[in-house]
């Protein structure tokens, strides 16, 4: 009776030892679980912040282009539209869907596209390529583009 006894108080033990193990790994797997969700969260939130930083620089491209040069004007529309369209589209970190996230990647190409095509038409345009201001926001731009690809890769590894 007495080994009985010892058996289950030890089976017991043992069952009250595995739910607390249990217990705590669900804890730390639910806390891992919202730790990589802030993360995401975060790394979308620098993704967006550099393409609104993009955004934020073509108004001065534009209106630098215009002044130094006789510049082919559904261009500049086209820029002007294109930029409009894409910062229209935002996307809540909390509500992150692949179609919200194909919609505003398609805002944010068709931009690129046509910031594409300003860069390559003042090329025809030497006193622009000399301009000390236009050559700054080309930099800038530039720049800017490298910090959103490394932003989405972030994004993406998150």
């Amino acid at each position: 009776m007495k080994t009985t006894t010892a058996i289950l108080i030890g089976i017991i033990g043992f069952i009250v030892v595995l739910g607390g193990c249990v217990g705590c790994s669900a804890v730390n797997l639910q806390r891992s679980g919202t730790a990589l969700e802030e993360n995401v969260k975060a790394k979308w939130g620098n993704v967006q912040s550099n393409y609104q930083r993009r955004a934020d620089l073509i108004p001065n491209l534009v209106s630098t282009v215009k002044g130094e040069a006789n510049f082919e004007k559904s261009t500049l529309e086209s820029v002007t539209q294109a930029r409009a369209s894409a910062t229209q589209i935002k996307v809540d970190p909390a509500d992150l869907t692949p179609e919200k996230l194909q919609q505003f990647q398609a805002a944010q190409g068709q931009l690129s596209q046509a910031l594409g095509r300003l860069l390559m038409v003042t090329e025809n345009y030497p006193n622009l390529k000399a301009n000390e201001a236009f050559r700054g926001l080309q930099a800038q731009l530039e720049g800017t583009e490298n910090r959103i690809k490394v932003s989405r890769d972030d994004f993406n590894a998150a």
